[in-house]
């Protein structure tokens, strides 16, 4: 029998982020680990360790289709996994990323109200007022938002995936996997 590791767990602290997110948004902050430290670990080790090891939404993944049985082992359509894909997907999740940037810093700067809610699906304005139960300046809060809008919206795609085809489907074109795949390529040659 496999003896687990410690990051064999990693799937609790990813679920517990949007537990603890769905009920007070600040620390939808914490998010931004997912984000740095992969490519951090890319462009010193040249590796995707993280996103092989460490990435607790990948191993949520893995829990659902194969632990819990939320799956219907199917393989993907190729064109997911595709280099054409994978870089209009990732443009895609930049333009949206540099959006909730651009409102962030309209809200600090006082040209723009705090929006409240999270933007869902990349279309849905979702009212989330009630995560917001602590004073932080409004930018703070707006940053929030938004990133846990992208966050639960990638998860929502995943879980989908996941039921559809295959476990760590969404894996083949996240964004930030995409990203680290890039970084180690450069470094590596």
């Amino acid at each position: 029998m496999k003896q687990n590791k410690w990051y064999d767990y990693m799937w609790i602290v990813s679920a517990a982020y949007f537990t603890i997110g769905f009920f007070n948004i600040v620390f939808a902050w914490l998010g931004m680990i997912c984000m740095i430290i992969p490519l951090i670990i890319a462009a010193t080790r040249g590796s995707k360790t993280w996103c092989n090891n460490y990435c607790g939404r990948g191993q949520l993944f893995m829990h659902l289709g194969n632990t819990l049985g939320m799956t219907r082992r199917k393989l993907a359509p190729r064109w997911l996994s595709s280099h054409w894909f994978r870089n209009t997907f990732l443009i895609f999740f930049m333009f949206f990323f540099i959006q909730m940037l651009v409102f962030t810093i309209m809200v600090a700067k006082g040209t723009r109200e705090l929006h409240e809610t999270i933007h869902l699906l990349w279309t849905f304005d979702v009212p989330w007022h009630w995560a917001y139960p602590v004073a932080v300046e409004p930018w703070v809060a707006q940053f929030a938002f938004g990133l846990y809008g992208i966050m639960l919206t990638s998860l929502i795609v995943g879980v989908i995936l996941t039921i559809i085809y295959r476990p760590r489907t969404w894996c083949t074109f996240c964004p930030m996997g995409n990203m680290t795949q890039m970084i180690c390529k450069a470094k590596n040659k």
